[in-house]
């Protein structure tokens, strides 16, 4: 089963985190990351943030992305959301 787990981030406190589950494998990797992100963006009621091209290679070395304010186009209260992809 795919788990994508997101945390919202501030002053180095944990202040919200939720796991998403996906167990649909006719998806590919990638649709199964973004579909969670979309999920987890809608829990969080936040905007989506901008894949730039250090979170791409952050993500594909660490299977782990932080998303900063530099991502995202409406202000943020927290530091960062961080995503990471558990054990699958």
């Amino acid at each position: 089963m795919f788990r994508l787990w997101g945390k919202i981030v501030r002053d180095n406190h944990l202040i919200r985190d939720q796991v998403i589950e996906n167990g649909n494998y006719a998806m590919s990797r990638t649709a199964m990351v973004l579909d969670a992100l979309d999920q987890l963006c809608y829990a969080f009621d936040l905007g989506h943030p901008v894949w730039l091209d250090k979170t791409v290679e952050e993500f594909k070395r660490h299977d782990r992305a932080r998303f900063t304010q530099d991502h995202f186009i409406e202000p943020i209260d927290f530091d960062y959301l961080e995503i990471q992809v558990l054990e699958e």
